[in-house]
């Protein structure tokens, strides 16, 4: 007995479609054109293809930009390898354009940032530190920021206005133009800043206080919660570098400002930087915010250091580029 035929499908069936009349999503005016004469940063920028992470990367560019235009909120949230990326700079030219209009960060940012005006280093290698239990001990970096903070707390200041005001008092600091916290200050920016007790290394100085860390940070956060407001129709929130905290705080301070608001802010965008893809940046300040009250999100991966400035210098260079025509 023959064994029965398995069955194929009919090719010959098989309905097409005119190519043309297929939508494609790379079209051959999206590729990318190396510059010819002019080697401009504006070249540059015109020369990446208009195709994924470039299209995203464009796309919050002029976000920002139109935002500053309309004098909506540009909110940047920071994690603590920014500021070690050495990256302040960038930002404090930001902040003097009058680009950022408010600054977040997690309690290591201003860690590093504090030390850095203070003595002009930071950063200390954790594992040598940590075989001897020395690793976060510096005596005048835990009495210094924790008596601010106890200071802060009694006078009824923010973590970060607690800090800005110590810095600003001192005479002997190192490197003062280097300084988020000082430039901050000095440009009336509201700094908030977002402790997690434990997780800092002046937590572990013996003049810690909790109550006054927790006090001043709760402040921070209120403070935070009533500026999101601006980014209603227009703004921008940049998450650069913060994986946990600043993504978690924000979708609270959110949560609050609608409360508060009638479900505003709506209608703004949202982006991640960051050296890889992380969970709580993605649903926090990508998807939830945006998609709970329109707007769009977007993340962009690669290393702080190459991609801060990159989207720094085109939102200069685009705004230049428009004042001038």
């Amino acid at each position: 007995m023959a064994e029965p035929k398995p069955r194929e499908a009919d090719l010959s069936r098989v309905r097409t479609v005119p190519v043309m009349a297929r939508p494609n999503k790379v079209r051959a005016e999206d590729l990318a054109h190396p510059p010819a004469g002019d080697r401009s940063f504006r070249a540059f920028l015109d020369s990446l293809p208009s195709l994924l992470e470039a299209r995203s990367f464009r796309a919050v560019v002029d976000a920002v930009v139109a935002g500053h235009r309309a004098k909506r909120a540009v909110v940047c949230m920071l994690g603590g390898h920014v500021v070690k990326a050495g990256l302040t700079p960038v930002l404090l030219d930001l902040m003097e354009r009058g680009i950022i209009t408010h600054l977040a960060s997690n309690g290591s940012a201003v860690i590093h940032d504090y030390e850095l005006a203070r003595w002009g280093g930071t950063s200390e290698d954790v594992e040598a530190g940590l075989a001897d239990g020395s690793f976060g001990m510096a005596e005048e970096t835990g009495r210094e920021m924790n008596e601010a903070i106890v200071h802060g707390a009694r006078s009824g200041w923010g973590l970060g206005e607690a800090l800005g005001r110590a810095l600003a008092a001192r005479q002997d600091l190192a490197y003062p133009q280097l300084s988020l916290l000082l430039g901050a200050r000095r440009l009336g920016i509201e700094f908030t800043v977002h402790a997690a007790l434990g997780a800092e290394i002046i937590h572990q100085h013996p003049a810690a206080d909790g109550a006054a860390i927790g006090q001043t940070s709760h402040t921070d956060f209120r403070r935070l919660a009533a500026g999101v407001e601006g980014l209603d129709g227009g703004g921008v929130v940049l998450n650069l570098g913060s994986a946990v905290m600043m993504p978690e705080v924000f979708l609270k301070a959110l949560t609050i400002c609608r409360n508060l608001n009638g479900g505003r802010p709506r209608d703004f965008v949202s982006a991640d930087f960051d050296m890889i893809r992380q969970y709580r940046p993605r649903v926090n300040v990508v998807e939830r915010p945006t998609r709970s009250g329109g707007g769009q999100g977007y993340m962009i991966t690669g290393h702080h250091e190459l991609m801060i400035p990159l989207l720094a210098w085109a939102i200069v260079a685009e705004l230049e580029e428009l004042q001038a025509s």
